[in-house]
């Protein structure tokens, strides 16, 4: 009874602010101005203008999450080897940004990038020509790759220090060598962080729509664009939702082979 109560907050929540919001999606998405059922708004994902944004909001979210794990599992391994207080400190560097509001970074980034930023300031001291980044899909992947980095390192770098360092010597005693090592104890035991990394920057990273606006102008559309679009502008919640549920769709699949995979391969470690 005592545990009921301690949760019923998180239940009123869930239902005012998850379930609720979500059946209302599902409504509107699955009907017409008229309130008749249509699925004229999700086949809308098939426009040329609609599937082209959901073209680049694929590539790019896989893009950043590519970028982000090159980045981040080499420094999570090398922390992870470190001592506590030193890795401790570097994290605190990744995770400091955090700490500044999401929009005011990407007004910070977009303040580097312009024409007349910093970069290309740096560029025409040493004689460069100006590099025009701005309002690209290239502005737009390092700016999701920047603010998405730290979702990362945090759960690769969790796990590569829960790796048990007799597991490692008890391999080096048996004659493996450190890439050896690396190749057949390190990696598999740290695809458990990897999964969730992953998931944490793709999930995220496929909806944004924010960093296109600012870094990309009205130049690039993702579907995330297309989609507040619709709700704030053109006021079509319908095909909005439609799209959105598009979206979720495609989200839950994602998450569900990531889970697969990271259930099969701690089946393939216990064996």
């Amino acid at each position: 009874m005592f545990r009921k109560i301690l949760i019923s907050p998180y239940v009123v929540w869930a239902l005012g602010f998850i379930i609720l919001p979500l059946f209302m999606v599902i409504g509107y998405g699955m009907t017409d101005a008229d309130g008749n059922f249509t699925l004229e708004n999700v086949l809308a994902i098939a426009d040329s203008v609609h599937y082209k944004a959901f073209a680049n909001s694929i590539l790019l979210a896989l893009g950043t999450t590519i970028i982000c794990l090159v980045l981040a599992y080499p420094l999570a391994y090398i922390l992870s080897q470190q001592k506590r207080k030193g890795a401790g400190f570097v994290i605190m560097l990744f995770i400091l940004p955090m700490w500044i509001n999401f929009l005011l970074r990407i007004l910070a980034l977009q303040m580097i990038l312009s024409n007349t930023g910093i970069i290309n300031g740096i560029l025409g001291f040493f004689g460069l020509p100006a590099q025009h980044i701005m309002y690209t899909k290239g502005a737009i992947l390092i700016g999701m790759v920047y603010d998405y980095l730290p979702f990362m390192i945090l759960p690769v770098y969790n796990v590569m220090c829960k790796i048990d360092q007799d597991v490692i010597e008890a391999a080096q005693d048996l004659g493996a060598t450190s890439v050896i090592t690396f190749q057949k104890v390190i990696v598999p035991l740290s695809m458990p962080g990897v999964v969730s990394g992953i998931t944490m920057v793709f999930i995220p990273s496929i909806s944004e729509f924010v960093v296109a606006d600012i870094l990309g102008g009205s130049k690039i559309l993702l579907l995330g664009n297309v989609i507040e679009q619709e709700f704030n502008l053109a006021n079509n919640w319908n095909l909005g939702s439609g799209l959105s549920l598009v979206l979720m769709v495609f989200i839950i699949i994602s998450m569900a082979l990531m889970n697969r995979n990271k259930s099969e391969e701690g089946d393939a470690m216990l064996w």
